[in-house]
């Protein structure tokens, strides 16, 4: 801590007139130095601070939170046990307290100083704590115990000692993933054996079907799979995917798991052949092998046709995928060995097998159809990117449910997609074959995305805080998608069906946060940044100007009784008043008044040359008189005037 810090912290204590407690600026600065010296070990710093103050006001400081946790779990986090001790020894503090802290980059709520220790790996401070009487399965907000913590990251001297000190070891976290789980994800060969020997629940299910032994599949440890089933008889069941251990492997392209149990006996001929196939397709989309994936696409072909009596043949779909450039999927090695400098049809091969085996709903099967049409797209194949993430994305509307996130990213891409086709360089538009038709394709499904989300189950959408937020999200990705289909130019009936797809849209009155609007959405600086990639610039006249003519209400207003007006002065852009003289000039009333009683004018005073006697109307005028004489309206005038009269 800076000495003129120091200085300042020690006079404050010789010299407080009143309590640290009462005074913001003291207490201020009492806590942030505490904070930064638990940190950062300077037990000396705290004590001179803090022994000067009294029992009150140390237990205060000590337990109240700064930025988002407290002195004691810094302390814990970072391995100071000489402060953890001194803090709940002479300070008293809250040994069950809780904050959040950051591991790995990962913010983690809620947690409890024992649970910082053992994910830290400090054991001494974990001895400390449970000696003084801290609670060996205080949880998280998301039921992650300490135990659980210490398991992530592999502190085998930590589980033992919680063990041993009554953790349980089948308590799950929010996901359902217990200790034991996590420990084969992680490859934690030793943890896992001790809590097997424990009697940890081998077979037991997270939240979406998976066992340990997937866990063990999808990181790739080989040592702890074997262990769990062949000394311990871990069943081979599927999760919510309907995935096994096996395919998961195979996914995930894990060659020691899936060379491993192909050859066990108790493995379905059906689902090794599948798993081989599954193997070649991650070989061509994640490894970009080719010779290899042949090679088990091959030892596939083997296994369909090892028995002649009873070949298993390939389901064939019903129609050949344009997509796709209508490719099949090859019967035989001799078709295979046909393709096999074809890395187009190779490529074709692998996501003709993967939407066969894992199915639509499986999100490997769009990810890389996806990133496929990605690959594309960097070699300057724009059609062929389109053409496959269409196909992505009619296969995400019609399996998952509305607003997924994969739905929604779908959509930005899009978005994104056609901005970047859209630019210029060197004053030559990157890509000028654009076809309007594809854009007002994607367009017609962002808007069926935000009317599907309305409508599900029946129920007014958002349900739920999360709900809000994906929907406000789906929404702001549909604004930049209007934003593009509003600039490029298209044929007269083109228009007009981008403009009932807009109308349909205001009819069903979507409203983002903070009771946004469309309208609102289009005047706020806010809707720009949507993704990790500048897409367009809001506010956006031209996206103003479709709206209004379609009908959108230029006075609607948000929960703090902003209009579209409003929002476009706050927005505080170079275009801001160009757009607000258009919102006017389209019938916006001038004078409405927010929440804090300003207009839109007041809140760009001095920087806009707008005249409101210009554009106040007699009706204005009255409303105005009415307000400012008191008098009596409500059941006087008619009622659609009350909330007219209201807005000034």
């Amino acid at each position: 801590m800076p000495i003129k810090r120091m200085i300042q912290v020690q006079e404050m204590s010789k010299s407080k007139s009143i309590s640290v407690i009462e005074n913001p600026e003291h207490l201020k600065v009492f806590k942030n130095v505490v904070f930064q010296s638990a940190r950062q070990g300077k037990l000396t710093t705290l004590r001179g601070i803090l022994d000067s103050l009294s029992k009150e006001e140390v237990q205060y400081i000590v337990s109240t939170v700064t930025e988002s946790t407290t002195p004691l779990l810094m302390a814990c986090r970072h391995g100071h046990l000489d402060i953890v001790n001194y803090f709940i020894e002479q300070c008293i503090a809250d040994y069950e307290q809780v904050g959040s802290v950051t591991f790995d980059g990962e913010t983690v709520d809620g947690a409890p100083p024992l649970w910082c220790a053992a994910a830290a790996g400090h054991f001494n401070i974990v001895q400390s704590l449970i000696k003084h009487g801290a609670d060996v399965n205080h949880t998280t907000f998301s039921n992650s115990t300490p135990l659980r913590a210490a398991c992530f990251d592999g502190h085998y001297d930590i589980v033992k000692y919680l063990v041993q000190h009554k953790a349980d070891i089948e308590v799950a976290n929010r996901h359902g993933h217990t200790c034991l789980m996590i420990s084969c994800y992680k490859g934690h060969f030793k943890i896992a054996k001790y809590l097997l020997e424990l009697g940890a629940n081998v077979n037991r299910k997270s939240v979406k079907g998976n066992t340990a032994l997937h866990d063990c599949a999808e990181s790739g440890s080989l040592e702890i799979m074997k262990l769990l089933f062949l000394k311990y008889h871990a069943k081979m069941e599927n999760d919510a995917y309907n995935m096994t251990p096996l395919l998961a492997a195979a996914v995930a392209g894990h060659r020691n798991i899936v060379d491993f149990l192909v050859l066990r006996y108790e493995i379905d001929k059906l689902e090794k052949i599948d798993a081989l196939e599954l193997m070649g397709a991650t070989y061509i989309d994640k490894k970009r092998d080719v010779l290899q994936a042949l090679k088990y696409w091959n030892r596939a072909m083997e296994e369909r046709y090892k028995d002649p009596r009873k070949v298993v043949k390939k389901s064939r779909p019903d129609d050949l995928i344009p997509a796709y450039e209508y490719a099949i999927e090859a019967e035989s090695a001799d078709e295979l060995e046909n393709i096999v400098s074809d890395v187009d049809l190779m490529r074709m091969q692998a996501l003709l097998i993967r939407e066969r085996i894992l199915g639509p709903a499986h999100p490997d099967t769009t990810y890389y159809i996806r990133y496929r049409g990605a690959v594309y797209a960097d070699s300057g194949n724009f059609d062929r990117c389109i053409q496959l993430w269409m196909y992505a994305l009619d296969m995400q509307q019609s399996v998952l449910e509305p607003l997924n996130p994969m739905t929604q990213s779908s959509l930005l891409s899009f978005a994104e997609l056609f901005s970047y086709m859209m630019s210029e360089r060197n004053g030559q538009r990157v890509y000028s074959n654009l076809s309007f038709v594809d854009m007002k394709t994607v367009y017609l499904k962002g808007v069926k995305e935000i009317e599907r989300a309305i409508t599900v189950v029946g129920k007014p959408m958002p349900l739920t805080e999360k709900d809000m937020m994906n929907f406000n999200r789906c929404l702001q990705i549909l604004m930049h998608l209007m934003n593009l289909v509003a600039k490029l130019e298209c044929k007269p009936e083109d228009a007009q069906v981008i403009k009932r797809a807009t109308y349909k849209l205001l009819k069903i009155n979507p409203k983002g946060m903070n009771g946004y609007e469309p309208l609102h959405l289009a005047v706020d600086k806010d809707t720009s940044a949507v993704g990790r990639y500048p897409v367009c610039c809001f506010p956006d006249k031209n996206v103003v100007s479709l709206l209004i003519d379609c009908g959108a209400d230029l006075n609607a207003v948000d929960v703090n009784r902003n209009t579209p007006l409003h929002i476009a002065a706050m927005s505080l852009k170079d275009n801001c008043i160009e757009v607000m003289k258009f919102l006017i000039e389209s019938g916006t009333h001038i004078d409405s008044r927010n929440s804090n009683n300003k207009t839109a004018l007041e809140l760009v005073e001095g920087t806009c040359d707008i005249c409101p006697m210009n554009y106040v109307t007699l009706k204005c005028l009255a409303a105005k008189v009415i307000l400012q004489h008191n008098i009596l309206y409500k059941g006087h005038v008619p009622c659609k005037l009350e909330g007219f009269i209201e807005s000034h």
